[in-house]
């Protein structure tokens, strides 16, 4: 006979040291069950990855609208958007987010992502030393998605300090929210006054304010999603990028192996994605009782989602704490699942299989210092990655 009361931890997602690395009490949690009652942060977390895939397809029953963070403020903000609303609204405004984001539209700038990533590598693997989160895992991404979405001006020298914070908020309302909720509102602000006008002709950005004016989206939604390419994408690209130095540093066999087989590119940055999940924690919250593992979760609750417990889980990964660049997890958890997937997966990819592709073409071995993290509510990324010597390749 099942308990339909689910176990409980004492754990506090939100703790600096389960931030810095959350993996032992992920697993320690997913023993627990696939529900695990949270009293300090009063969720319902999700641990295991059938659990969590089945509540990311399930948004009737785990709604987004009002409950993506962790504080009620966060949550005001964010009201209407296409990241914390539901269908049908949702539809609509996924819709604009994503028309610049698809496969047509993304196609024509990979040559020219690829050339960069190229180019900025070669660069610094010629000067043997750098920090690989400044130099490469920040300054990529950073001016990928400024010509994407048609930053110019002084706008690109906030991209980073705007996109930390409005990720920091999503977390519950401690110190690190606080201190992150004046620059997430200079980014809210900007959002709310920016015109087309504002943004490079024929960029992303631009393209959102002309469907705006043909009625495609609500009136006055096109900050919004502005806010979203900015807020949403920058800050979990940079944590993948800088993954992806770290991991191939401390597995150089791992690179040999895309090295020797070049295929490998997308395989192996589904297996960063995987094994480091660059979200922590994202909200839901429950629209009706619902059981799952013959436990109940009540109407009302809110939910926590996490990701990287999910994709670690030993029940659908074998041999889940090994990096195995072969292993191809095509269903990894990073990106979500289903209606509200991410929508920047695939300029996400475009850059994360450019880097890998150049660091495979340029790089023989990596010889890199300790990493350097520091706790952050929401995206789970690396402050500073020596590097130390570049063996060429």
């Amino acid at each position: 006979m099942t308990d339909p009361v689910p176990p409980v931890s004492d754990l506090d997602l939100f703790d600096d040291r389960v931030l810095v690395d959350p993996y032992p009490a992920y697993a320690a949690l997913r023993d627990l069950g696939a529900v695990v009652r949270l009293p300090a942060n009063d969720v319902y977390a999700l641990t295991r990855y059938d659990a969590i895939r089945g509540a990311l397809g399930d948004w009737e029953t785990f709604s987004s609208a009002g409950a993506i963070g962790f504080n009620p403020a966060v949550n005001e903000a964010l009201a209407g958007t296409s990241l914390a609303s539901d269908p049908p609204e949702h539809t609509r405004l996924r819709a604009a987010l994503a028309a610049g984001l698809s496969p047509r539209a993304l196609r024509g700038l990979k040559d020219a992502i690829d050339a960069k990533a190229d180019a900025l590598v070669a660069d610094l693997a010629a000067r043997g030393s750098f920090d690989a989160v400044d130099a490469l895992a920040r300054a990529f991404p950073l001016e990928v998605v400024a010509e994407l979405i048609g930053f110019t001006g002084g706008v690109r020298a906030g991209m980073l300090r705007w996109g930390q914070a409005a990720m920091q908020v999503i977390g519950p309302m401690n110190r690190r929210t606080e201190e992150s909720f004046p620059i997430a509102g200079e980014l809210y602000g900007w959002c709310a006054e920016v015109t087309a006008e504002d943004l490079a002709p024929g960029s992303v950005g631009r393209g959102v304010f002309e469907a705006e004016a043909r009625g495609e989206i609500p009136a006055g939604s096109a900050g919004h999603i502005i806010h979203q390419y900015l807020g949403a994408g920058v800050d979990t690209t940079i944590a993948s990028i800088g993954n992806v130095v770290a991991l191939f540093a401390a597995h150089p066999e791992q690179l040999a192996l895309v090295r020797d087989d070049p295929s490998l590119v997308p395989a192996a940055f589904n297996e960063v994605l995987r094994y480091w999940a660059p979200v922590h924690a994202w909200g839901r919250r429950a629209t009706r009782d619902v059981e799952i593992d013959g436990v109940v979760i009540p109407a009302g609750a809110k939910v926590a989602i996490l990701f990287g417990a999910g994709n670690r889980d030993p029940r659908h990964y074998a041999d889940p704490d090994a990096f195995l660049v072969e292993r191809n997890p095509v269903d990894h958890l990073s990106f979500g699942y289903g209606p509200h997937g991410c929508a920047g997966q695939g300029l996400a990819r475009l850059e994360g299989h450019a880097v890998i592709g150049a660091l495979a073409r340029r790089v023989g071995r990596l010889v890199a210092g300790p990493e350097v993290r520091v706790p952050s509510n929401i995206t789970r990324s690396i402050e500073k990655l020596p590097v130390l010597e570049v063996l060429p390749a």
